[in-house]
């Protein structure tokens, strides 16, 4: 044997020898969750790489679009819902493991103008006029055809017996965050979303609440999708703890589930 394929070999082996083995190269999960949820979810995610060591990567935008997304093959291990029909839709479609699937958290839906509106403290009752409250300006809201936030604006809306009047002056978004950024820059002079979005939007008030039984209750589901690693079960625990609860409530959700210990 020459002396250079010596040399080779021996690099060869060096090379197997200080190569990490496939279980200690870095971890990951990937979380696919409602727009609503990236403040509070980026904070408990940071949280658990802290604890667990685990990288996670979220990746934000309407449930519609992500439970869609799961659907046709993107790479998830979480799947966090804003509404339970877009969980139900990827039980059916056998993309999540429905043992998995817990009602993680509630919220609210608000009104909202931007922060120097003269719009202010609207009582949303049966019979309010939205439509004269918005003048010729527009409305912004999730799409009312698939966006959890925009079918629960829109349910509202029409057990509130203001939906047929006021439905021409909404702006459709692609999700709740861009319903949030139309408001927040004043190319809409109202918006309906979540009330833990406005929590975190300084361009933006809120002017009004609409009542809990004036639509469906707002549920957050979770699960872990059928690809899903084995790291994900460690996450859905981090969800249900104490230190989740406290920075969920910081950001304005309800907790639906008892913390585990």
């Amino acid at each position: 044997m020459s002396r250079l394929v010596k040399i080779a070999f021996a690099l060869m082996l060096v090379s197997g020898l200080t190569s990490p083995p496939a279980f200690a190269q870095e971890k990951g999960l990937t979380v696919f969750a409602a727009a609503s949820m990236k403040n509070a979810l980026d904070d408990i995610d940071a949280a658990y790489t802290a604890k667990s060591g685990v990288k996670v990567t979220a990746s934000y935008a309407a449930s519609s679009v992500l439970a869609r997304q799961i659907d046709q093959g993107a790479p998830a291990d979480i799947f966090v819902s804003a509404d339970t029909d877009w969980m139900d839709y990827a039980t059916k479609q056998k993309t999540i493991k429905p043992e998995t699937r817990t009602n993680l958290l509630g919220n609210s839906i608000v009104l909202i103008a931007p922060k120097d509106s003269s719009i202010d403290k609207v009582s949303i009752a049966p019979g309010f006029d939205l439509a004269k409250l918005a003048g010729m300006g527009r409305i912004a809201t999730g799409d009312v055809a698939s966006v959890p936030v925009g079918k629960y604006a829109k349910a509202a809306l029409e057990k509130l017996g203001a939906w047929e009047a006021v439905a021409p002056k909404f702006a459709m978004a692609e999700s709740v965050r861009a319903a949030l950024t139309l408001v927040a820059r004043g190319e809409a002079v109202l918006g309906i979303v979540y009330a833990t979005d406005a929590k975190v939007e300084p361009g933006v008030k809120i002017v009004g609440t609409f009542p809990a039984d004036s639509h469906p209750p707002i549920i957050y589901p979770v699960a872990a999708t059928t690809s899903a690693g084995a790291g994900a079960a460690g996450y859905l625990d981090f969800l249900r703890t104490p230190a989740a609860k406290a920075v969920f409530e910081k950001y304005g959700f309800t907790f639906l589930v008892r913390p585990s210990t």
